[in-house]
């Protein structure tokens, strides 16, 4: 059974893609894919490129073309939650469009035709990615990321949100989380890719996981942490979390 690891940004791929065996590069739709194996596991590595549209694109590919019959995302996020800080994960166990609104002809956040505001992901494969964080935090944690004021990277579970815009404010970051957060959508993190992913693969009917590491905290200074975070930990995240959910399946 294929798993299909997917990412947003090279950087949170590259320790993966210099691990593959027996790895093959196939372009298709303009787009890189390596197909190869990890730890045992057949695997297809992509870049889902930035954004919802680019991200269903290449979750249908994975799937349509190369037979993925899982797919994993593994990337950085906002952190917007309560206690979400920097170089904290977050396993969503599902998500929402933020910047969706068809009111007042659809609930606010719900993509017509589907029976909630929220996409969820495969239980017992995101069940499996939060074993993996947990051990990778438990074992690897401190050497990850040290956070200046001296807290461990951590563990949360629970909502993300995805929309096509990245967040570089704290007002916005406020207006975003405050109404969904007063309708009963707690939200942990935001990002760009995942809502648009977990669609794809409810429609095909095709398990889905996502795990995010936290690079900044979607306020006035993340344009300045999230770079950094990138080039310097995001990577590290992703090869031992990947690594270990691997040996897990």
């Amino acid at each position: 059974m294929t798993t299909a690891i997917l990412s947003a940004l090279p950087e949170e791929q590259s320790g993966l893609v210099s691990s593959l065996e027996n790895a093959q590069r196939v372009m298709h739709a303009g787009r890189s894919f390596w197909v190869g194996s990890l730890h045992g596991q057949p695997v297809v590595l992509a870049l889902s490129g930035i954004g919802k549209v680019a991200a269903a694109t290449t979750a249908t590919v994975l799937i349509e073309r190369f037979a993925a019959r899982r797919i994993v995302f593994t990337g950085v996020a906002g952190g917007v939650g309560e206690g979400v800080q920097v170089g904290d994960v977050v396993v969503a166990h599902d998500y929402v469009q933020h910047d969706m609104d068809v009111s007042p002809l659809f609930e606010r956040w719900l993509v017509p035709g589907y029976p909630g505001v929220r996409l969820a992901c495969d239980a017992a494969l995101s069940a499996q990615l939060a074993q993996a964080v947990h051990h990778c935090l438990a074992t690897e944690g401190p050497g990850l990321h040290a956070h200046p004021a001296g807290h461990l990277p951590r563990l949360h579970q629970g909502l993300m949100a995805s929309g096509d815009r990245f967040i570089t404010c704290a007002q916005v970051s406020r207006a975003l989380r405050e109404p969904l957060l007063a309708a009963g959508h707690d939200v942990l993190a935001v990002e760009m890719e995942g809502a648009a992913v977990a669609q794809v693969c409810l429609d095909y009917a095709v398990p889905f996981a996502a795990v995010r590491t936290i690079s900044d905290r979607a306020d006035d200074d993340a344009h300045v942490d999230f770079p950094a975070f990138i080039q310097s930990v995001a990577s590290r995240y992703a090869d031992h979390i990947v690594r270990r959910l691997l040996e897990l399946l």
